[in-house]
């Protein structure tokens, strides 16, 4: 690119309401994510960085950079706020990196149906903060949510809080539709209904460039934070199992093995040297909890109502367990998974045996179309890429279903299978295979879906 850079850069300084950032240090930091979770990506991605980066401002600045990208054959990769963890907005062929944070407007509220219309590039922390106004909250929650925007959530993220009830983002009801601009010769603003939606919802921004969504939100409530101490690990699965089933509201049930307590912030570990149970519930579940754990004669410790905690559960759980795991030691990582039903323990045993500490567990509540299942995203003492590959294949053999975060591509993050119906998209809405590059798998056999 670099003999029509300034061909580039003229074209792009003729766009309305369109920042271009051409200084190093600014294109190498909007270059990258938190894909140092995986010393796997560390190795491929460190040297991946983009030409140049732009900041549109509006929808007709998406368009025309779409429409420059097409003319000069230049790769665009699409960020949010960079807090992914698998490289989703890493570039890896250069070209422009276009950050979308300043299209970030709340266009709409539904009451009716308690939809929300938002810009991509809206944080979720602020979307959130605003859709209390009408007694409403997001469904779905990364642990980064505060500074995580709504558009990378759903095109490079899968679930986090809230899944115990609500699921993952590709469950029909969570996307209700979206606002797309395509890269070909004349890019177009398009609107998708919620199946339209379904191959542009975790693309890693690979099939269109999504400028606007259309999400289902949930009823406000006060969530109450409980920990719950428990000294055998089998027992803290049957206790929050029982929690799940119970017949009471919850946002939030994790698990984290009493060796990761000891490396989380002291105000969260307390003196206490055993495993524990994080739950947020309504204040009337609070009680049902309270009887469950009397049941089974462990202790629990009402923290209070999330909102108004200096310091809350939601800060210790899903990736957040990881991040302070390598604040501490950066050869801990991590993988994720879904825990075979109701053989989840026989599984943390089996590798318990094989592996010993070098896997530390950490278990989330999650729904998993209606039924209440557990995932894990244990964290692993690195010592190769061939121990990650060995403990993925001992999961699998155990029934475990992996989201492997030690790979670049959309599939391999995911069920680890070609999705054709993303493909036909890309083929559809981004022809030349401009928009991020090298992160859709199926796009290496295109022509089988070519019509």
């Amino acid at each position: 690119m670099s003999s029509r850079n300034s061909k580039l850069i003229e074209q792009l300084k003729k766009i309305d309401n369109l920042e271009i950032i051409e200084r190093t240090s600014d294109v190498k930091r909007l270059s990258k994510d938190f894909y140092n979770y995986s010393p796997i990506l560390e190795k491929k991605l460190d040297g991946c960085i983009a030409d140049l980066a732009v900041r549109p401002i509006d929808q007709n600045a998406v368009k025309k950079v779409a429409e420059i990208c097409w003319e000069f054959s230049i790769p665009l990769t699409l960020r949010g706020s960079g807090t992914g963890n698998y490289g989703q907005a890493v570039p890896l062929f250069k070209g422009i990196v276009m950050q979308m944070n300043c299209l970030n407007k709340i266009e709409e509220f539904y009451p009716e149906t308690g939809f929300v219309k938002v810009q991509s590039g809206c944080l979720m922390g602020d979307l959130n903060k605003e859709l209390e106004k009408y007694g409403r909250e997001l469904r779905l929650l990364p642990s980064t949510w505060k500074t995580a925007t709504i558009g990378g959530f759903i095109a490079g993220g899968s679930g986090g809080i809230g899944s115990i009830r609500w699921g993952f983002l590709r469950d029909p009801g969570n996307l209700i539709g979206l606002e797309a601009v395509t890269i070909n010769e004349e890019p177009k603003l398009l609107r998708f209904d919620a199946e339209e939606s379904e191959p542009l919802n975790h693309a890693y921004g690979t099939n269109g460039i999504i400028t606007s969504l259309l999400i289902a939100t949930d009823i406000k409530r006060k969530w109450y934070s409980i920990i719950i101490d428990c000294e055998e690990l089998n027992k803290t699965i049957e206790i929050l199992k029982t929690c799940t089933t119970a017949a009471i509201d919850l946002k939030l049930g994790a698990i984290l093995e009493k060796e990761i307590v000891d490396q989380m912030p002291s105000w969260f570990k307390g003196k206490s040297k055993s495993h524990k149970i994080l739950i947020q519930s309504t204040l009337g579940g609070i009680k049902t909890i309270e009887l469950i754990c009397k049941k089974y004669e462990v202790n629990s410790f009402l923290l209070g109502e999330e909102d108004k905690l200096t310091n809350g559960i939601s800060e210790v759980v899903w990736n957040h367990t990881t991040l302070h795991m390598r604040a501490k030691d950066k050869n801990w990582t991590y993988l994720q998974m879904l825990l075979p039903l109701d053989k989840e323990f026989e599984l943390i045993n089996s590798l318990r045996e094989k592996w010993g500490k070098n896997i530390l567990w950490h278990i989330e509540a999650v729904a998993q179309q209606g039924v209440p299942r557990l995932a894990a995203l244990p964290v692993i003492k690195w010592h190769s890429s061939d121990q990650i590959n060995q403990i993925i294949d001992n999961c699998k053999k155990l029934g475990a279903i992996i989201f492997n975060p030690h790979v670049l591509t959309v599939e391999g993050g995911g069920l680890g299978v070609i999705d054709s119906d993303q493909v036909k998209a890309k083929l559809k809405f981004d022809p030349k295979g401009l928009l991020n590059p090298g992160k859709l798998q199926g796009w290496e056999i295109k022509d089988e879906f070519n019509i």
